[in-house]
Protein backbone atom coordinates (compact mmCIF):
# COMPACT_ATOMS: atom_id res chain seq x y z
CA UNK A 1 0.00 0.00 0.00
CA UNK A 2 1.27 3.45 -0.46
CA UNK A 3 2.12 5.81 1.74
CA UNK A 4 3.52 8.78 2.69
CA UNK A 5 7.46 8.24 5.04
CA UNK A 6 7.77 11.58 7.75
CA UNK A 7 10.85 9.59 8.30
CA UNK A 8 12.09 11.46 4.99
CA UNK A 9 12.31 15.01 4.29
CA UNK A 10 9.83 17.05 2.22
CA UNK A 11 11.80 18.17 -1.14
CA UNK A 12 9.89 20.95 -3.27
CA UNK A 13 10.00 20.52 -6.88
CA UNK A 14 9.84 23.13 -10.02
CA UNK A 15 7.00 23.09 -11.63
CA UNK A 16 5.79 24.97 -14.68
CA UNK A 17 2.49 25.22 -15.72
CA UNK A 18 1.54 25.25 -19.58
CA UNK A 19 -2.44 26.27 -20.33
CA UNK A 20 -3.00 25.31 -24.17
CA UNK A 21 -6.00 27.36 -25.45
CA UNK A 22 -7.25 29.63 -28.65
CA UNK A 23 -9.33 31.24 -26.33
CA UNK A 24 -8.51 31.67 -22.51
CA UNK A 25 -6.28 34.01 -21.03
CA UNK A 26 -5.02 34.00 -17.44
CA UNK A 27 -7.94 36.11 -16.00
CA UNK A 28 -10.28 33.29 -17.54
CA UNK A 29 -7.79 29.96 -17.25
CA UNK A 30 -9.20 28.29 -14.01
CA UNK A 31 -7.44 25.43 -14.99
CA UNK A 32 -4.29 26.32 -15.11
CA UNK A 33 -4.63 28.36 -12.15
CA UNK A 34 -6.35 25.01 -10.28
CA UNK A 35 -2.73 23.39 -11.08
CA UNK A 36 -0.88 26.53 -9.80
CA UNK A 37 -2.61 26.69 -6.06
CA UNK A 38 -2.13 23.03 -6.06
CA UNK A 39 1.57 23.06 -6.75
CA UNK A 40 1.77 26.29 -4.31
CA UNK A 41 -0.15 24.21 -1.31
CA UNK A 42 1.72 21.16 -1.76
CA UNK A 43 4.87 23.20 -1.10
CA UNK A 44 6.40 23.50 -4.81
CA UNK A 45 7.66 26.16 -6.52
CA UNK A 46 5.85 27.36 -9.59
CA UNK A 47 9.02 28.18 -11.74
CA UNK A 48 6.28 30.05 -14.82
CA UNK A 49 2.97 30.19 -15.99
CA UNK A 50 2.43 30.61 -19.89
CA UNK A 51 -0.45 30.51 -22.08
CA UNK A 52 -0.16 29.17 -25.82
CA UNK A 53 -2.79 28.50 -28.68
CA UNK A 54 -3.38 24.93 -29.56
CA UNK A 55 -0.73 25.37 -32.39
CA UNK A 56 1.93 22.16 -32.23
CA UNK A 57 5.19 24.25 -33.02
CA UNK A 58 5.05 26.61 -30.50
CA UNK A 59 3.39 24.25 -27.66
CA UNK A 60 6.92 22.32 -28.57
CA UNK A 61 9.28 25.23 -28.41
CA UNK A 62 7.63 26.40 -24.89
CA UNK A 63 8.05 22.61 -23.49
CA UNK A 64 12.12 22.55 -25.44
CA UNK A 65 12.20 25.95 -24.10
CA UNK A 66 11.20 24.74 -20.37
CA UNK A 67 13.32 21.56 -20.67
CA UNK A 68 16.59 23.49 -21.18
CA UNK A 69 15.86 25.30 -18.48
CA UNK A 70 18.03 24.14 -15.26
CA UNK A 71 14.95 26.45 -12.99
CA UNK A 72 12.36 23.71 -14.38
CA UNK A 73 12.01 20.09 -12.67
CA UNK A 74 8.43 19.13 -14.28
CA UNK A 75 6.06 20.93 -17.05
CA UNK A 76 1.99 20.13 -16.94
CA UNK A 77 0.29 21.43 -19.45
CA UNK A 78 -3.69 21.42 -19.43
CA UNK A 79 -5.90 21.68 -22.46
CA UNK A 80 -5.68 20.40 -26.49
CA UNK A 81 -5.60 16.23 -25.33
CA UNK A 82 -8.98 15.79 -26.84
CA UNK A 83 -9.92 14.68 -30.34
CA UNK A 84 -10.87 17.39 -32.61
CA UNK A 85 -8.73 19.30 -35.15
CA UNK A 86 -7.18 21.75 -32.99
CA UNK A 87 -6.46 19.33 -30.20
CA UNK A 88 -2.33 18.95 -30.85
CA UNK A 89 -1.11 18.79 -27.70
CA UNK A 90 -0.44 15.13 -26.95
CA UNK A 91 1.42 15.57 -30.48
CA UNK A 92 3.40 18.72 -29.56
CA UNK A 93 4.37 16.46 -26.01
CA UNK A 94 5.39 13.24 -28.12
CA UNK A 95 8.05 15.28 -30.04
CA UNK A 96 9.74 16.12 -27.14
CA UNK A 97 9.44 13.21 -25.22
CA UNK A 98 12.59 10.70 -24.43
CA UNK A 99 10.67 8.18 -22.98
CA UNK A 100 6.87 8.46 -22.59
CA UNK A 101 5.78 7.20 -19.30
CA UNK A 102 2.63 5.02 -20.25
CA UNK A 103 1.31 3.70 -17.38
CA UNK A 104 0.26 7.63 -16.56
CA UNK A 105 -2.52 7.75 -19.50
CA UNK A 106 -3.88 4.61 -17.80
CA UNK A 107 -4.02 5.95 -14.35
CA UNK A 108 -5.60 8.92 -15.21
CA UNK A 109 -8.42 6.71 -17.17
CA UNK A 110 -8.89 4.29 -14.54
CA UNK A 111 -9.12 7.46 -12.19
CA UNK A 112 -11.57 9.03 -14.57
CA UNK A 113 -13.91 6.42 -15.29
CA UNK A 114 -14.45 6.17 -11.97
CA UNK A 115 -15.63 9.78 -12.07
CA UNK A 116 -16.96 10.32 -16.04
CA UNK A 117 -17.90 6.64 -16.64
CA UNK A 118 -16.78 6.15 -20.23
CA UNK A 119 -16.55 9.52 -21.31
CA UNK A 120 -12.86 9.31 -19.83
CA UNK A 121 -12.26 7.30 -23.17
CA UNK A 122 -12.42 10.66 -24.60
CA UNK A 123 -9.47 11.72 -22.55
CA UNK A 124 -5.51 11.81 -24.58
CA UNK A 125 -3.55 12.41 -21.09
CA UNK A 126 0.13 11.25 -21.35
CA UNK A 127 3.30 11.63 -19.48
CA UNK A 128 6.90 11.74 -20.50
CA UNK A 129 10.66 12.38 -19.96
CA UNK A 130 12.26 14.75 -21.59
CA UNK A 131 16.17 16.29 -20.69
CA UNK A 132 15.94 14.98 -17.38
CA UNK A 133 12.17 17.01 -17.22
CA UNK A 134 9.22 15.29 -16.22
CA UNK A 135 6.07 16.57 -18.53
CA UNK A 136 2.22 15.82 -18.13
CA UNK A 137 -0.27 16.86 -20.96
CA UNK A 138 -3.81 17.02 -18.95
CA UNK A 139 -7.18 17.69 -20.50
CA UNK A 140 -8.66 21.90 -19.94
CA UNK A 141 -10.99 20.91 -17.60
CA UNK A 142 -10.88 21.90 -14.09
CA UNK A 143 -12.18 18.70 -13.03
CA UNK A 144 -9.61 16.60 -14.92
CA UNK A 145 -6.60 19.23 -13.51
CA UNK A 146 -7.90 18.10 -10.02
CA UNK A 147 -7.85 14.87 -10.44
CA UNK A 148 -4.73 14.00 -12.08
CA UNK A 149 -3.17 16.33 -9.13
CA UNK A 150 -5.03 14.74 -6.40
CA UNK A 151 -5.04 11.06 -7.22
CA UNK A 152 -1.50 11.29 -8.98
CA UNK A 153 0.74 14.07 -8.97
CA UNK A 154 1.06 14.89 -5.55
CA UNK A 155 2.02 11.47 -4.50
CA UNK A 156 4.43 10.96 -7.25
CA UNK A 157 5.97 14.24 -6.93
CA UNK A 158 6.67 14.11 -2.95
CA UNK A 159 9.87 12.59 -2.36
CA UNK A 160 7.75 10.60 0.80
CA UNK A 161 5.59 8.66 -1.12
CA UNK A 162 6.81 5.27 -0.61
CA UNK A 163 7.32 2.36 -2.32
CA UNK A 164 8.51 4.63 -5.10
CA UNK A 165 8.13 8.40 -6.65
CA UNK A 166 9.24 10.35 -9.51
CA UNK A 167 11.30 12.58 -7.10
CA UNK A 168 13.27 10.06 -6.29
CA UNK A 169 14.98 9.35 -9.73
CA UNK A 170 14.90 12.96 -11.17
CA UNK A 171 18.70 13.56 -10.89
CA UNK A 172 19.07 9.90 -12.82
CA UNK A 173 16.50 10.94 -15.75
CA UNK A 174 19.61 12.57 -17.49
CA UNK A 175 22.21 10.59 -17.01
CA UNK A 176 22.51 8.98 -20.28
CA UNK A 177 23.40 12.48 -21.89
CA UNK A 178 25.87 13.10 -18.98
CA UNK A 179 27.94 9.87 -19.74
CA UNK A 180 30.27 10.28 -22.56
Amino acid sequence: MTQIDDAKPFIPVRIAVLTVSDTRTLDQDTSGQTLVDRVQAAGHILADRKIVTDDRADIAAILRDWIADPAVDVVISTGGTGLTGRDVTVEAHRDVYEKEIDAFGTVFTIISMQKIGTSAIQSRATGGVAGGTYLFALPGSTGACKDAWDEILVKQLDYRHRPCNFVQILPRLDEHLRRK
